[in-house]
């Protein structure tokens, strides 16, 4: 491995980006390495938020080599593997995951063609551009109720889809009923599209509901295969005692259990929007640092 880093920071979003920037402004070598394909592909924008640009590259195994990391880089347009012209190994001290998750929608036919457009998940990342419109909440677990209520503050038209979810309790039905959230019995067979964009669902026995938007609840799987070999695991992410998805476990500085690895954003918090990602990454970046400053210590004393 001739090139060697203080950092390698795996995954160019917002995380990855500020931990990256942290890092360098103390003098690091650091080298931040985006595949490209990051969670909110699909969406026209970011919002809330301003960013930057990074080289592109995807990493393909990591891997402990001593006292240090090797990471392997596929060439882009490579396999996955890192096979193809250009593809190589580069030496790390420390590492920053920043890899992210993806996003399991529920198999509703249609629905993956609209996700990021019509199709969206959160009232703080999309609400505001689908205010007063026909909002749909297709309910496939426990979030479902709490999605509508939060819509609802933003458009009057919220209807709560059963679907395949749990069915409200009596007092979740009173606070739908008093917010004015209607709910629509019935299996969504599949979503409905034109020309100009969402027109509605198609609902078992029911036929068709008018609606401008869909809004879904995700299983929400952290992007962690790369960490595996260096022993760490995914936990499970509950909501109550209903599986939602799952992370990496850290300290609130990005530290995971193998010592010289840091993780930052949605793959150890799939909660974190941009702004709280790139405070994460800022946090871990800075702790990674001060670790690197007390092995030069250590090593010099």
């Amino acid at each position: 491995m001739e090139e060697s880093y203080d950092v390698v920071v795996v995954g160019g979003g917002a995380a990855g980006l500020n931990g990256a920037l942290a890092l360098a402004r103390s003098r690091r070598l650091v080298l931040v390495v985006d595949a490209g394909d990051p969670r909110n592909a699909p969406a026209g924008h970011v919002h809330n938020f301003l960013g930057g640009r990074v080289e592109a590259g995807r990493v393909t195994a990591l891997a402990r080599d001593g006292d240090r990391f090797g990471v392997r880089i596929g060439a882009p347009g490579g396999d996955q593997r890192g096979a193809g012209i250009g593809a190589r190994t580069v030496a790390a001290r420390r590492l920053l995951a920043a890899t992210g998750l993806r996003d399991v929608l529920p198999d509703v036919p249609g629905l993956a063609a609209r996700w990021g457009v019509d199709v969206l998940h959160c009232p703080y990342c999309h609400g505001w551009e689908v205010r007063d419109k026909r909002i749909g909440i297709l309910a496939t677990g426990p979030a479902a109720v709490h999605q509508a209520l939060l819509f609802q503050q933003l458009s009057p038209h919220v209807t709560l889809l059963q679907h395949t979810g749990p069915a409200p309790d009596a007092g979740q039905r009173e606070q739908l009923a008093a917010l004015g959230v209607t709910v629509a019995e019935g299996e969504v067979e599949r979503i409905e599209a034109g020309p100009g964009g969402l027109t509605g669902v198609r609902l078992a026995g029911h036929g068709h509901l008018a609606l401008d938007a869909v809004v879904v609840a995700p299983r929400l799987e952290a992007r962690a295969e790369l960490l595996e070999p260096l022993g760490l695991k995914t936990a499970e992410v509950l909501i109550g005692e209903h599986p939602v998805g799952n992370r990496i476990e850290a300290d609130r500085t990005g530290a995971t259990a193998v010592p010289g690895v840091w993780v930052a954003g949605n793959l150890t918090d799939p909660q974190a929007q941009v702004v709280a990602a790139a405070a994460a990454g800022l946090m871990a970046g800075a702790a990674i640092n001060l670790d690197l400053i007390l092995e030069d210590a250590r090593r010099r004393g």
